[in-house]
């Protein structure tokens, strides 16, 4: 099968740092390589792939200072990843649903996966416009502000196997990994902690658009001998910093679409603090690889009750529900789906719009 994987430019595939969308374009792209498919990856030049790559730009956008018009390199990119369509059976793009007008156009299939929130009332007349576009959903919660979308189906993200290895033996610190955010209430990680008397590691990047956030509301609690700020990992740094901890906590206070944090902490075998929020309840198993709570004092009592937790069960779920083979395998079956149905219409989808019926069997929806 030949599969152009249209990649966001913000981050390189993979990110050397933070970035998830970029990551998860990575284990897809690379394992789809593996199993022999013929694969162009259009993304951001300092990109790293076995397959074949269309590079876009010098530099990933977010790191590169030397750019001033963003908008450049995303024209580019929305030209060349689906305007040469016809070398390619399927194309996949990454970009939500800024890339819905080109793939209008195209006469190759195409499906995109969305990666981000979508319960703002903004985004409503968009995928009312350009309702026929095939899509695909990281977690069933993230569907529900737009129940009626074209989906094909759900796909989890996945981790390849090795990636990070099983830590049997817990630790003594609390673990915060992501963004410094409004959002991802770092504030209730800190206030959690120190309730609880235990030390607190937070990895995380700072967005510009949150740096006053974190000037004003953040850094002022980090001076506290429970609380230690590393800033941005690696995924060797990861695998240390979550396995080695005793949990991971996620006060996140949004409606998280999947959140690649929670299956990379389980990876090590580190259970999972949440609050129900998204897709939290989809990837926590309360009570088995994690606690879900309603808040910073359930929360806070959760923490006692993690020694209750077999660190195996979690390593356990991961290999049996989130690595890269299954998400793969996955989306196999929705790009068979699409191009067997997009052959069997034998219309472009630039005359005719065609909304597809969603992948059967195998409980992708």
């Amino acid at each position: 099968m030949k599969i152009a994987q249209v990649s966001p430019l913000w981050e390189s595939v993979p990110p050397t740092r933070y970035g998830g969308t970029e990551r998860v374009v990575s284990y897809l792209t690379e394992e789809l390589v593996r199993l022999g498919h013929d694969v162009t990856l259009f993304a951001s030049g300092d990109s790293r792939t076995a397959a074949r790559l269309e590079p876009i730009c010098s530099q990933a956008l977010r790191l590169n200072t030397g750019i001033f018009n963003r908008d450049a390199p995303l024209l580019m990119l929305l030209e060349r990843g689906f305007g040469s369509s016809s070398d390619f059976d399927l194309i996949h793009s990454h970009l939500d649903f800024l890339g819905f007008p080109r793939a209008r156009q195209s006469n190759v299939p195409t499906i995109t996966t969305l990666h981000g929130r979508l319960d703002l009332p903004e985004l409503v007349p968009v995928f009312r416009e350009f309702a026929e576009m095939p899509l695909v959903s990281i977690s069933a919660a993230q569907r529900r502000p737009l129940p009626w979308a074209n989906w094909l189906a759900t796909v989890h993200h996945g981790l390849p196997r090795d990636l990070y290895a099983y830590h049997p033996e817990p630790g003594k610190y609390l673990a915060f990994l992501g963004r410094i955010a409004p959002e991802k209430r770092p504030d209730h990680a800190i206030g959690i902690a120190k309730r609880v008397g235990m030390p607190l590691r937070i990895a995380a990047k700072v967005d510009p658009a949150d740096r006053d956030y974190f000037h004003t509301e953040i850094e002022p609690l980090l001076d506290h001998p429970l609380v230690e700020y590393v800033g941005e990992l690696t995924d060797s740094e990861k695998d240390d910093f979550l396995g080695e901890a005793y949990a991971l906590i996620a006060p996140f206070d949004w409606p998280e679409p999947f959140g690649l944090a929670f299956i990379e902490s389980l990876a090590c075998g580190t259970p999972v603090l949440a609050y129900r929020r998204g897709s939290i309840p989809e990837l926590i198993d309360d009570g088995i690889t994690g606690f879900v709570c309603e808040g910073p004092s359930t929360m806070a009592a959760a923490v006692e009750r993690i020694a209750l937790l077999d660190r195996r069960r979690c390593r356990q779920a991961f290999e049996e529900r989130f690595t890269v083979e299954r998400m793969v395998q996955d989306y196999l079956d929705v790009y068979e789906h699409l191009i067997g149905e997009a052959r069997a219409f034998a219309v472009p989808q630039r005359r005719r719009p065609v909304r597809l019926s969603p992948v059967p069997a195998h409980g992708l929806l």
